[in-house]
């Protein structure tokens, strides 16, 4: 992955420097030109450079002369994706992200990255592992490696996929190791800041201790979970049902090994021959809107579940997600197991 800034050049640089740096983008040829602030100008191509030589200009004139005056860009937070989709099926593959004063503040490839989602994420890694005991004696369980990369950095990644680059981890037990590995999450151009729990907090009290939130939608998501879920259809889905809150739902089916009678007063009416049931679990993702956020309780055990409950004893529209990809809480000893199986035969 590049860092955003190889595609930044500055104002008044010449067409020479221009070239090298094209050449050196390889495939993903595209500069932006900005200021002194990186506010965005222009954009220049390959193809801008050949039509400005063609028309007179030569390796040492100013790239302002010849660059794209009114490039598409993408703006943070913005939470309609109807123009972010528009640009992916209209075969744009690199745009600037811009924020409300024109500053470059990431580039988005859409060819290693699905959507621009207007979301903060929080993963939650800061709990002992206790029954992966003895492979989290010396490690925290967040970083026991899956495939190639730890757990926690597949969930990572795949936050990342969909384009969300202000990302918080809270930590405790080990924490010191998971900070050193991703430190503030340069190399993958996201943003990456850490909350420590001194006392136990829960599967979501940390939250509380969250301030500066860049977004109005929070997306929470426990740091053992091995998933290929699409955040986009997540999210289109909660903005588009008016949610306050969501849960990713995971299906768990039920069978009767007998007839199940359907009986009223007594009569039986109908019956079902050995009927299967499914129920839906909660599967550890939450998508939440800010403003719900205040009834997290500070400095408090606070769970999950308990936000889940306030919500909905207050009429708060709490809605299922209903899950039918790949999902897996890496918990146990053959969870573990069965993920690095996994993890070499599942699409993510």
């Amino acid at each position: 992955m590049r860092i955003y800034k190889e595609h930044l050049i500055l104002s008044g640089s010449k067409v020479k420097e221009a070239l090298l740096l094209l050449n050196e983008l390889s495939k993903d040829a595209i500069l932006f030109v900005v200021d002194n602030d990186e506010k965005l100008i222009g954009a220049l191509t390959d193809g801008d450079v050949r039509r400005g030589l063609i028309n007179g200009y030569t390796i040492e004139s100013n790239i302002d002369n010849i660059i794209q005056k009114n490039p598409k860009y993408i703006l943070k937070g913005a939470t309609d994706l109807k123009k972010i989709i528009e640009y992916r099926e209209d075969d744009f593959k690199i745009l600037p992200v811009l924020d409300g004063d024109r500053k470059v503040v990431n580039i988005i490839n859409f060819r290693n990255t699905r959507s621009y989602l207007p979301i903060d994420a929080v993963i939650m890694a800061g709990g002992r592992g206790q029954r992966l005991k003895p492979l989290t004696d010396l490690k925290p369980k967040p970083l026991l490696v899956v495939g190639d990369k730890p757990i926690i950095e597949h969930n990572l990644d795949r936050l990342v996929l969909f384009g969300i680059d202000d990302i918080w981890i809270s930590l405790k037990y080990l924490g010191k190791q998971i900070e050193d590995y991703f430190g503030e999450g340069k190399n993958k151009n996201i943003k990456i800041k850490y909350i420590w729990d001194n006392e136990p907090l829960g599967t979501i009290g940390a939250v509380s201790k969250i301030k500066n939130f860049k977004h109005d939608y929070i997306l929470v998501t426990n740091s053992d979970l091995l998933t290929n879920i699409n955040y986009e259809y997540f999210f289109n889905e909660f903005i588009k049902q008016d949610a306050d809150m969501a849960i990713l739902g995971i299906p768990y089916k039920v069978g009767i090994p007998y007839a199940v009678l359907e009986s009223n007063d007594g009569y039986v009416k109908s019956f079902k021959e050995k009927p299967t049931y499914t129920y839906y679990s909660n599967g550890g993702v939450y998508l939440i809107k800010k403003s719900m956020l205040k009834y997290i309780p500070e400095d408090v055990f606070f769970d999950a579940t308990d936000l889940i409950q306030e919500l909905i004893n207050k009429k708060f529209k709490v809605i299922s997600f209903p899950f039918s990809g790949y999902w897996l809480d890496v918990g146990k000893h053959e969870d573990f197991e069965k993920a690095n199986i996994d993890i070499h035969n599942i699409d993510f």
